[in-house]
């Protein structure tokens, strides 16, 4: 029986919310993350961003390219720092192959969706893709908003 320590936040460190407004989710895949040891100092401290990255594959490899990850002040005075580093994913080579096929189709491409701590290793989730036309990304909106209508008249009613 293990207890979270207090004061640990959830295991989420970055979102990719543009990604869900931009593009229809095919599959998702984990992916591991290989990583220096400033950029996990960093990632414990939050300091993250996937609203510009994407996932390359190349020569049966899969790369996170476009990633920032804010290098701390006091993290790393021997190292030089660079924040949007092409960073290796691990996976396994039938994933690679699966994306790389998928990849190759007609519209498909492949996004990081969250960054996310599993146990005490960096965990990338990345999503086979297909771009949204403009008028289902206001369909969505559409969904959206009729949603929060809904909740506002049930919480009314209930209250009422």
């Amino acid at each position: 029986m293990s207890k979270k320590k207090p004061g640990t936040s959830s295991s989420t460190i970055a979102l990719n919310k543009k990604a869900k407004h931009e593009y229809h989710i095919e599959e998702r895949f984990e992916a591991g993350l290989a990583l220096l040891g400033w950029e996990v100092k960093s990632l414990r401290a939050g300091k993250c961003q996937l609203v510009d990255a994407y996932v390359l594959l190349k020569d049966g490899e899969a790369f996170l390219l476009g990633a920032h990850v804010t290098p701390l002040v006091a993290a790393s005075t021997h190292v030089i720092a660079d924040p949007t580093r092409t960073r290796k994913l691990l996976l396994h080579a039938k994933e690679i192959s699966k994306l790389i096929g998928s990849t190759q189709q007609q519209g498909h491409t492949c996004v990081p969706l969250a960054l996310y701590w599993k146990k005490n290793k960096v965990k990338c989730e990345i999503a086979l893709v297909k771009g949204k036309k403009q008028y289902d990304k206001r369909q969505t909106e559409k969904e959206r908003d009729w949603n929060r209508q809904k909740q506002r008249i049930l919480r009314e009613v209930n209250q009422g």
